[in-house]
């Protein structure tokens, strides 16, 4: 079990983090927006919107806003779920790879050393 401090140095954790909370700001931005004009149109047009209170209004814009970077940052953050995932899978068919090259380089250098004791024992 992990202790209360050590999420601090993760860097994995960390990362995705940030990356969810970028995806929450850009989500309450681009729902934000329309829902202001929405908001403005709505200002001069329905008489039923004029008559909210202030703190109505603010709800409804904020809970768009809330909608919106919880969808955002959920986004980002399977986005960057598969992004790790594909890095760690190159990273592990590298290290695959790399034990390959080093068995073949290996048994080339056997093969050569045993190809000069017998040239060195026929003469």
């Amino acid at each position: 079990m992990r202790a209360h401090s050590s999420l601090a140095e993760d860097s994995d954790a960390n990362a995705a983090a940030s990356e969810a909370f970028k995806g929450a700001a850009i989500g309450a931005v681009k729902y934000g927006l329309p829902l202001a004009l929405l908001s403005v149109t709505g200002l001069y047009i329905s008489p039923v919107y004029r008559a909210l209170t202030i703190q109505f209004k603010l709800f409804i814009q904020m809970s768009g806003m809330t909608l919106g970077g919880m969808i955002e940052a959920d986004h980002r953050l399977r986005e960057y779920e598969a992004l790790v995932r594909v890095q760690k899978k190159r990273e592990r068919d590298e290290a695959v790879w790399q034990r390959y090259e080093t068995l073949l380089e290996e048994e080339v250098r056997a093969k050569r050393a045993e190809k000069s004791r017998k040239e060195n024992a026929g003469r």
